[in-house]
């Protein structure tokens, strides 16, 4: 059993949601990247979703979009970011990692290649924005192999046919993209989400996370009250694009109070 799927079985038997908050590794500058990691973690994060910077984004909105860009100028690479994930580990040894990013660095580098580089360095679980389950398996088998959970976007557009072909490939959980477009583009509507993750529930046997449109506490606790996992990350960019006076503990802050409203979620 992998760091992901021991922590969200503990918070499951708690009778606990997961808070998975994203930062793009690099932002505003590689240097304080783990800073940020275990300022996360001290407002509550159960797993860390860490964004690989990426100069041609599909799914990303404006925000972490520029995230990405302030990275790049800073040549933040895939093996930077693993190597920051390695640092954070000479410390933190529990809390699960995810990277999230786009196929072409990894393919670059080659799967296996990957995988060994990543498990070294400590990652639990990769999300590859534009590897869909159709092309996916030989990564999903080499991730596997390794250890690591391959996890999977689903939309409220995913047919019944994609849903079963994330089945077969996804462990640790899956990612619900909760609206139509990219991330922070729109409000959420969670009698929707709740509607559909009743119907993904009924096809998948791993957890499920929400996210896109989680922008504060009420948010995220009612997210909360319908799904495995809350996935915030556009407001925490946002945090991050506000500048670096005080940025570690208004990250706390703020996840602080998220997770304290997920904590009053009823299901």
């Amino acid at each position: 059993m992998s760091r992901i799927q021991k922590t969200l079985a503990a918070l499951k038997a708690d009778s606990r949601q997961a808070l998975i908050p994203f930062i793009t590794a690099g932002d505003p500058r590689p240097g304080i990247t783990v800073e940020l990691m275990h300022a996360l973690v001290k407002g509550g994060s159960d797993v860390i979703e860490l964004g690989v910077p990426f100069s041609d984004p599909m799914a990303d909105g404006p925000v972490i979009q520029r995230a990405s860009e302030r990275a790049l100028a800073h040549d933040v690479s895939l093996r930077d970011v693993l190597g920051m994930v390695a640092e954070f580990r000479k410390t933190d040894a529990e809390t699960p990692v995810v990277l999230m990013g786009y196929a072409n660095p990894v393919e670059a580098m080659g799967y296996e290649t990957f995988a060994q580089a990543a498990v070294a360095a400590g990652v639990d679980g990769v999300l590859t924005v534009d590897l869909p389950p159709e092309e996916a398996e030989d990564c999903a088998a080499t991730f596997k192999r390794h250890g690591i959970d391959p996890i999977f976007l689903l939309a409220p557009t995913t047919p019944v046919s994609r849903i079963q072909a994330v089945e077969r490939l996804a462990s640790g959980y899956v990612y619900y993209v909760s609206l139509k477009g990219v991330t922070g583009a729109a409000t959420l509507d969670v009698a929707s989400v709740a509607a559909k993750l009743a119907e993904l529930q009924s096809y998948l046997s791993v957890p499920v996370g929400v996210g896109f449109g989680i922008r504060d506490p009420e948010s995220a606790r009612a997210v909360a009250a319908v799904a495995d996992a809350v996935v915030i990350g556009s407001r925490l960019v946002q945090e991050v694009e506000a500048g670096e006076a005080g940025l570690a503990a208004r990250l706390t802050e703020f996840l602080a109070s998220v997770r304290a409203a997920m904590d009053t979620a009823r299901r």
